[in-house]
């Protein structure tokens, strides 16, 4: 017998007992409260034509959907061990917890990574430790020689994260923390808010293909606002934003439950509807007209540093932006590279999971080209990308990175606790929603603390392990100070994998050098 047929019987003869019941304890009735509607639902869930599970279950086939709804709960709390969690693993999340709370960050018993597997990596630490910590003061100075205000920027910054995508508390928490920390804190590609300015904290201003805050009313690049908003002395630095790990040749995407009055005044557009970025600018189409552009953005911020980011698509591209610097003469002040496993926005699956080179493969070959060309010496490049840890910044540092910027695990020390609904304005923990009442659980004051704790404790753990591999400063890590397991027996180290490239090496032509 069908469930549908015995659903039939049983909705039939539920209110006959009931009412026979009735008869000599008339209470019983009450229970037509729960029993009615259910055998509505029933009789409804028989007549839904889109839904097969429901149609021939009905009433139960909803259990279904209950137990798929809270599945990444179940698998985060209950099934995933300490290193298997996605995106971030629960060894990571509760580093960066213990460390934004300052309580012990220690672990006890050994590692419970598997030391034999492959992918395992590792730093070589040296018997004579480094004894000089005066060295290093986890500053970084930023600026060209055509750059009038360089800065002195942290090696640790926030990475770019809009405001609509985050929730003000949220921007106002992150911009607080880094005040209190001096470190930076990238604005997204959303413009400047009256949140990332009221805590004081120095700002990346993220200039995307939506010009959002320096944009005429057609959607083009407004120079006369960029000046105005780029004046401003929280703004130390500009970035070009090319393209982002999370979905590299694809725009932004604010939707529209998260695009409100404010934020839509804030970013020159409509309010209450889907906000999508183009894929690519519109001032410029060549390498040549980007150093143009950055030219001018340096020109009209009154020489701040200018740079650009992007996630490594074709090589040939990237190649092409080197030979522009050279023929031009003008250089960007810093790049930043972001990994193709990057991104705290929505994204497309298939952007976010299969387009776009990963950060260790795109910042080796970004390094190696600007070396090759001689112009590292006059750009410092920025690393972002899974960055959560000391071990990941003294990685990027030694691929040559000079700074490194983390979004997600700034989430994280804000209270994140990787719910997975950043795309559906439903944020438990108020950080990524529009949402009033869910924003309200986030304290300003209590969480901006925990990300200038994190900062701290972060940068301290980088310091400890740089000096551990006998390197006093940062640029002193090399490539061959990581070590990575490619099989069970054979180990390499990063200028194995990554072999480097000495300043100056290509004066060949490009259809050449992409056959290396």
């Amino acid at each position: 017998m069908s469930l549908r047929k015995g659903f039939i019987k049983v909705s039939i003869v539920v209110p006959i007992l009931v009412a026979a019941v009735s008869i000599v304890w008339p209470p019983v009735l009450w229970s037509m409260l729960v029993f009615l509607p259910l055998i509505i639902l029933g009789y409804v869930d028989m007549a839904n034509k889109g839904h097969a599970i429901v149609s021939n279950y009905p009433v139960l086939g909803h259990m279904r959907y209950l137990l798929e709804s809270i599945r990444p709960e179940i698998q985060q709390y209950f099934v995933e061990t300490d290193v298997e969690g996605t995106p971030i693993n629960r060894i990571f999340r509760s580093l960066i917890y213990q460390r934004s709370k300052k309580v012990n960050d220690t672990t006890p018993f050994g590692t419970r990574m598997d030391v034999y597997a492959e992918g395992y990596e590792w730093m070589g630490h040296s018997m004579y430790a480094a004894k000089d910590h005066t060295k290093f003061d986890g500053r970084v100075l930023v600026g060209g020689a055509e750059c009038l205000k360089p800065y002195s920027a942290s090696m640790l910054n926030i990475s770019a994260m809009s405001y609509g995508s985050l929730s003000k508390n949220a921007i106002l928490a992150l911009n607080k923390g880094a005040k209190a920390g001096n470190f930076a804190h990238n604005t997204g590609e959303g413009s400047i808010s009256p949140f990332h300015l009221e805590p004081g904290g120095d700002l990346i201003w993220q200039i995307g293909t939506g010009y959002f805050g320096c944009r005429t009313e057609e959607g083009n690049f407004s120079p006369e606002m960029f000046a105005k908003n780029a004046a401003q002395d929280s703004v130390k630095m500009i970035e070009i934003k090319l393209s982002q790990g999370a979905k590299p040749g694809h725009g932004g995407i604010l939707p529209a439950s998260k695009n409100t009055d404010e934020i839509a005044k804030i970013r020159g557009v409509k309010p209450h509807i889907d906000v999508h970025s183009p894929p690519t600018h519109s001032s410029f189409s060549s390498p040549e007209g980007l150093m143009e552009f950055v030219q001018l953005l340096r020109d009209k911020s009154g020489g701040k540093p200018v740079g650009f980011k992007l996630c490594v698509g074709k090589k040939e591209e990237f190649l092409y932006i080197c030979k522009a610097m050279i023929t031009s003469g003008i250089k960007p002040d810093f790049i930043t590279v972001d990994g193709g496993e990057g991104g705290t926005g929505a994204a497309p699956v298939e952007f976010s999971n299969s387009l776009g080179m990963p950060l260790r493969d795109g910042l080796a070959f970004v390094i190696n080209t600007l070396k090759g060309y001689d112009l590292k010496k006059d750009i410092k490049v920025i690393a972002s990308g899974k960055i959560f840890g000391g071990f990941d910044i003294a990685r990027a540092v030694a691929l040559g990175a000079d700074m490194v910027g983390s979004a997600r695990a700034m989430m994280m020390s804000l209270g994140c606790i990787q719910a997975l609904q950043c795309n559906n304005n439903t944020c438990p923990v108020g950080i990524a929603t529009q949402n009033n009442m869910l924003m309200k659980g986030l304290d300003v004051e209590q969480k901006a603390n925990r990300v200038a704790n994190y900062h701290e404790g972060t940068m301290n753990s980088f310091k400890e392990l740089m000096l551990a591999a006998g390197a006093s400063e940062p640029m002193e890590l090399k490539r061959m100070h990581i070590h990575r397991r490619v099989s069970m027996n054979t180990v390499m180290h990063y200028d194995e994998i990554f072999p480097p490239v000495a300043e100056g090496a290509y004066h060949i032509e490009l259809p050449e050098l992409l056959a290396l």
